[in-house]
């Protein structure tokens, strides 16, 4: 068989083709090459026996265009993306933080420096114990340790204020 460069050649104006009677208008360049890829998938897999190579690799390379408008279409779908509009209304999530924080810490003066970062990660930050340890660089079993203080001693001062 001639060589796939040649091949490339001789069928691209089929891929062009193929595309444009797909309606394709958006990112035609990453479709041609998935054309040139489906061109080669064909080429390996072709039998002769079976009929022209024409007819068979027109038929692989749309197949393999339209699973990748497919996948493509899927991942859009999934995927919400904003104008721009909606960017500059949306306001700063922690802009109230330093209030939530000053709360937070009345209630972390008998912690531990590390029981107080478990505090602060979790109720202002929303970190699971896996993003505070990888963040801290420290172990989950640590981390869960400071969770276990930091609960046992804000329980002790809550019991105390409700006696």
């Amino acid at each position: 068989m001639e060589s796939f460069e040649q091949l490339s050649k001789q069928y691209e104006p089929m891929i062009h083709k193929i595309i444009s009677s797909l309606h394709i208008y958006k990112n035609k360049e990453d479709y041609f090459h998935t054309g040139l890829v489906g061109l080669w998938e064909a080429a390996e897999a072709f039998d002769p026996e079976k009929g022209e190579f024409a007819n068979y690799a027109y038929s692989f390379i749309k197949g393999q265009i339209l699973n990748e408008m497919n996948r493509n279409n899927r991942l859009e779908n999934r995927n919400v993306y904003p104008k721009e509009e909606y960017w500059e209304t949306v306001e700063e999530p922690n802009a109230n933080t330093p209030l939530e924080l000053e709360f937070l810490m009345s209630y972390c003066g008998d912690l531990t420096e590390k029981e107080t970062k478990w505090v602060i990660y979790t109720c202002v930050d929303f970190l699971s114990v896996r993003e505070i340890a990888q963040k801290e660089n420290v172990s989950e079993s640590a981390v869960k340790q400071w969770r276990s203080g930091a609960k046992k001693k804000l329980k002790d001062q809550l019991l105390e204020v409700l006696d």
